[in-house]
């Protein structure tokens, strides 16, 4: 379970210097729109849910010039980062809010596309429940997120010091097929790659995961301060993993999905939300 305070927190004071650490949130955003180069859909409104500093958010203004483009963010910092992008004439409507509680109503967006953001969720068949909501009859519901052997030499590593989590957990792309089948999705198709990067030390890598406000959030994590001895044993059990060239890796295995609302198969008593002004 994710304290959803905390996270908020994080990427709020992770905002303004996000950019500069989050490479492969970048890169995942740019394979993203490569993936919807080969979709024909000429949406009328768009959402991007979990727009962080606006990667995603971005491409579509440009992709979709004649279409209304919602950004959506838990951090309030996050979505006025995303405010700058557009031009004077035309600029990204900004949501501040819970994806879990996405407040606006039934059958308003014909795309859904969300990058690195549905492994913040605490309860994934809620919100993928919410997303079919918000989609229109053979809207597209395109995402990214992150799986189960995401910082595996940093939860390893952490193994031989305590048994506390130091790392957030994540679902496997069977549960996430599982879990949009549930939300009433039709045709979900997912795949993963693994991407590993590499550190010249441990420390620049716990600092880069600080600086894209990626810190660990589990309600079970140690909340106390970090011993002197704890990282010490903690940073000699990851020279297990240094590589040839002296670097130390963090994998990141990445999930990527679809799926589809079909026609006429839209869920029935689902809460209807109340449209709301953009905060920003």
């Amino acid at each position: 379970m994710l304290d959803k305070k905390i996270t908020r927190q994080h990427f709020e004071n992770a905002a303004e210097n996000y950019d500069a650490a989050a490479v492969l949130q970048r890169e995942i955003a740019k394979r993203m729109g490569e993936r919807l180069d080969y979709i024909k859909l000429q949406p009328k409104a768009v959402l991007d849910a979990g727009c962080g500093t606006g990667f995603i958010t971005k491409d579509l203004l440009k992709r979709y010039p004649k279409s209304q483009v919602l950004a959506l963010d838990l951090a309030l910092n996050m979505t006025k980062q995303t405010q700058k992008h557009g031009g004077w004439l035309r600029k990204p409507k900004l949501v501040c809010a819970d994806a879990e509680q996405l407040p606006f109503k039934n059958e308003c967006v014909d795309l859904l596309v969300s990058n690195l953001m549905i492994q913040w969720s605490n309860d994934l068949s809620k919100m993928f429940l919410g997303f079919h909501s918000v989609l229109k009859p053979n809207g597209l519901l395109l995402f990214s997120t992150f799986g189960p052997d995401t910082l595996k030499e940093m939860r390893m590593s952490w193994s031989s010091v305590d048994e506390t989590p130091h790392t957030s957990s994540f679902v496997d792309m069977h549960e996430i097929g599982d879990a949009l089948l549930k939300a009433g999705f039709i045709n979900p198709v997912t795949d993963m790659e693994l991407i590993t990067m590499t550190y010249s030390n441990v420390r620049q890598l716990m600092k880069d995961i600080k600086q894209i406000g990626a810190s660990n959030t589990n309600t079970e994590r140690s909340k106390g301060l970090m011993g002197k001895q704890k990282l010490k044993a903690f940073e000699q059990a990851y020279e297990n993993f240094k590589t040839n060239d002296g670097l130390y890796p963090a994998s990141w295995e990445i999930i990527y999905g679809h799926a589809w609302v079909g026609e006429g198969l839209k869920l029935e008593g689902f809460e209807k939300y109340i449209p709301i002004q953009p905060v920003i």
